[in-house]
């Protein structure tokens, strides 16, 4: 029997919300501007130009990331040059907190049972179009922040659901950039029976979804190899997703391959601890804690503290709606029925105007029977883009339980629809389910269920 065990590591690159560049004043907006248009002698890499000091925005969230994967912050951290000759990157290196002789933001952290070898800083290279021979200046410069993980993962899917779980954390604080996505490369080796095969590094994938099938192939490639007694070059190799396989690129570059060098006009950045302790305090409650704190505060379920976990604005809106009615009721309303609103109007919620309190009105009706629920989720759609106090409108949807008004319209809906009433007096139960659904149209949504369910049942025998 053929035991095949991977070794996974990932080194997972976000671009931080900034409004400049990492080492000049340029925008680093480099989404919405024409080519080139945001750039200086300085990103571009002119000659006689000289770094400006280090972006302060772009350090902080650095560190406030950091510290929300637990890691330590060095106190002092010294910039690196890493050369390479592409035309990405007009000055002939790459200024970054990585690299052989480097000391990063922060290491040895830790996040969901995954280590997290080191987070840094590092500028952004131009973005080039190998077959045009075009390059866009506008991205040079911009920060990016790559965080390394220790191999530590052992298969596609569980890499997929922790790096799921990291940009619901990376949401929390808005330190990174949700709609440029993240850049990763992934290093891959295999051990089959007692073979080790060399560690292999894709480059560049730009979704959880690339990262996982790259993955899932070269498990499937490194393994067939050492099971037929090939070796397993050390090397670099690139994603086709077309193809869904990995084509190789080039032989695995290493530290000395880059030249790395302290930055002789860089100088070197004292972190103070102030700092560290002003960043921490400003943080806020992880998603694991939430999911905790949800379980056993407002006593639901597992699945349901997840999802309401998975965004800060809803969870922060789910505490202010669950303080003043039922939580169960208010997990279950606002995990599924505010998020079916949400989603078909392709809306956040930070899109639209929903008051809390209106939807805490909305809820203490279910609660006390006022109004159906079916009569509740149509108001509930009536809430986008801005909610109203659903007491404002009570008299057109309080519900109806009034036994002899129910007899009437319950014996309306009975003419109208003999055939229905045929086939349930023949054993058709869905006939009773389609007669309920016609005096809840009647209704519009507002008589009692579980009476008209009786009255019809009365009334059809």
């Amino acid at each position: 029997m053929t035991d095949i065990k991977p070794k996974i590591g990932i080194e997972i690159h976000g671009y931080l919300t900034t409004k400049e560049k990492l080492f000049c004043r340029c925008s680093a907006d480099y989404k919405n501007a024409d080519a080139n248009l945001n750039t200086c002698p300085v990103c571009t890499g002119q000659p006689g130009s000289k770094p400006m000091a280090p972006n302060i925005e772009a350090l902080k969230k650095c560190i406030a990331i950091s510290l929300m994967l637990d890691c330590r912050i060095n106190p002092k951290i010294l910039w690196q040059r890493k050369h390479y000759d592409w035309p990405d990157l007009p000055k002939g290196y790459q200024n970054t907190l990585s690299g052989a002789y480097s000391i990063p933001v922060a290491e040895t952290g830790k996040f969901n049972d995954i280590i997290i070898r080191e987070c840094h800083l590092e500028e952004d290279p131009a973005k080039w179009d190998p077959e045009t021979g075009k390059v866009d200046y506008n991205r040079c410069g911009v920060p990016l922040i790559e965080i390394v993980t220790e191999p530590d993962f052992s298969s596609s899917k569980q890499a997929r659901q922790w790096l799921n779980q990291l940009l619901v954390l990376l949401s929390y604080i808005k330190a990174v950039d949700k709609d440029a996505g993240i850049k990763a490369d992934v290093n891959v080796s295999v051990k089959v029976n007692n073979k080790q095969g060399e560690r292999v590094e894709i480059k560049n994938l730009n979704s959880v979804y690339e990262i996982e099938k790259a993955i899932d192939f070269e498990i499937l490639r490194q393994s067939g190899l050492l099971e037929r007694n090939e070796k397993v070059l050390r090397e670099t190799r690139t994603y086709n997703d077309g193809e869904k396989s990995t084509t190789a690129m080039r032989s695995k570059e290493e530290s000395e391959d880059y030249r790395f060098i302290p930055d002789p006009d860089l100088p070197t950045i004292d972190i103070q601890k102030k700092l560290i302790d002003e960043i921490k305090k400003s943080l806020p409650e992880s998603p694991n804690s939430k999911i905790q704190r949800f379980i056993s505060d407002y006593n639901i379920d597992e699945n349901a503290s997840k999802v309401l976990a998975s965004n800060l604005e809803l969870a922060q809106f789910f505490d202010d709606v669950a303080k003043d009615t039922n939580p169960k009721l208010a997990a279950s309303w606002v995990a599924t029925e505010l998020l079916r609103i949400l989603n078909w109007n392709k809306k956040e919620l930070n899109e639209v105007d929903i008051n809390s309190k209106h939807f805490v009105e909305l809820l203490q009706l279910i609660d006390k029977k006022e109004i159906t629920e079916l009569a509740a989720k149509k108001m509930l759609n009536d809430f986008i883009p801005k909610s109203f106090s659903p007491l404002s409108k009570l008299k057109k949807v309080a519900i109806i339980d009034d036994k002899e008004e129910l007899m009437n319209i319950c014996n309306e809906v009975i003419k109208k629809f003999p055939k229905a009433v045929s086939d349930y007096k023949k054993g058709e139960g869905k006939a009773l389910f389609f007669l309920m659904g016609e005096v809840m149209r009647a209704t519009q949504k507002r008589a009692d269920s579980s009476m008209t369910k009786n009255i019809l049942a009365k009334l059809l025998k």
